[in-house]
């Protein structure tokens, strides 16, 4: 496994969830299936453990000092992100690897064309 390449996937995820707002698992997981040859479960228990301290730490602060921070919907989402996690991880372990690969490249590929479709009705 290459330290080097570790350190670009974090920091590429880091500067993505920071500008972005995304968990970073959008780049961590496919970063760790197809740049280091993990599977898709080991990848997205890896993310989420990587993404716990330091985005909730760094970001989180830095927007609030902004005053972008709605510590009421992020506390009632927190909390039921905690139960969403779990269920999703319970679905997940049970599911096949195939089945969660073609699962997440179909939520990203929707999840794309949506904000593509979104820039250009505004437009």
């Amino acid at each position: 496994m290459s330290t080097l390449l570790l350190i670009v996937i974090g920091l590429s995820a880091g500067m993505l969830s920071g500008l972005f707002g995304i968990g970073g698992g959008v780049l961590i997981v496919p970063a760790l299936v197809y740049g280091l040859g993990y599977s898709q479960k080991l990848a997205t228990g890896t993310s989420l453990a990587i993404l716990l301290p330091p985005v909730g730490l760094a970001a989180v602060l830095e927007y609030y000092r902004g005053g972008y921070v709605d510590l009421r919907a992020a506390a009632f989402i927190a909390i039921s992100l905690v139960l969403g996690a779990w269920w999703g991880a319970r679905w997940g372990n049970g599911a096949s690897t195939e089945g969660l690969k073609a699962g997440f490249g179909i939520f990203l590929v929707v999840l794309g064309l949506y904000i593509v479709y979104d820039v250009y009705r505004k437009a």
